[in-house]
């Protein structure tokens, strides 16, 4: 259930249900209450009539319908409302066929990550922590998810960033690195890049790059992002994932 709550948010219902003339301004009818009754009352229900989708959204509404105001609501614009519901869920949610393929492109896939290890004060000049009358070491893995390997492992002071442990070099040709945004850092991409390599890194929230071209067509009115900043954006998107090649520039 959170995760359709996620997927599909009281905002964005509310909103596409006017755009499409499903509800007047005065809502009186609840569109989210009439989105979950459909889909948990009625869709999927065994036994399923129009007379138990009202009783489903009447115990779940601020304020019940009558039999008359209830079905004058099911009209070709709701038709056209719940279609788009659907295919924004096979948006957002269906993986292609050719995932394996895709994943054989790469010669290996790579992890790197990092962890603290507490050690006891007496080795706080070895293993400088973060916090006074402390000891911490920093253990660094670069492991190989294909071959479920451990390729390099550094251990360092706890103060030393992960990021200053990922080397760069000619090991990352056609294979793909995931890691998180301790490692973000334009120019470490592009070294990727330049190196034959990939990548999978989460976007700070600082990064606002400028998307170039969109890689995926989307139904509905999805609303159109060449030439925009993420920040722009982001905000206006009801949908969780975007498939775009973006612009960024670094000293």
């Amino acid at each position: 259930m959170r995760w359709l709550t996620t997927l599909f948010p009281s905002e964005f219902l509310e909103e596409h249900a006017e755009e499409l003339g499903v509800v007047e301004r005065d809502r009186k009818l609840q569109i989210p209450a009439f989105v979950w009754a459909f889909v948990f009352g009625f869709a999927a229900g065994e036994s399923r009539t129009l007379a138990g989708f009202r009783r489903s959204y009447n115990s779940t509404a601020d304020e019940p319908i009558s039999p008359g105001g209830f079905y004058q609501r099911l009209t070709p614009s709701l038709t056209e409302y719940f279609r788009d519901l659907v295919e924004r869920g096979l948006d957002e949610v269906a993986v292609p066929d050719t995932v394996d393929t895709d994943i054989d492109r790469f010669r290996d896939v790579m992890i790197a990550d990092g962890t603290v290890l507490r050690l006891h004060e007496f080795l706080s000049e070895e293993y400088e922590a973060r916090k006074k009358e402390q000891a911490g070491a920093r253990l660094h893995l670069l492991h190989n998810a294909t071959k479920q390997t451990i390729e390099r492992l550094d251990v360092a002071n706890e103060k030393t960033h992960d990021s200053t442990l990922f080397n760069t070099g000619s090991w990352l040709e056609d294979r793909l690195v995931l890691f998180d945004r301790a490692y973000f850092k334009y120019r470490r991409f592009a070294l990727i890049d330049e190196n034959d390599g990939y990548f999978v890194s989460r976007l700070k929230e600082s990064a606002n790059p400028v998307v170039t071209e969109e890689l995926r067509e989307w139904r509905g009115r999805a609303i159109p992002l060449e030439g925009e900043q993420i920040h722009d954006v982001v905000d206006d998107l009801h949908r969780e994932y975007i498939d775009v090649e973006v612009e960024v520039a670094f000293d």
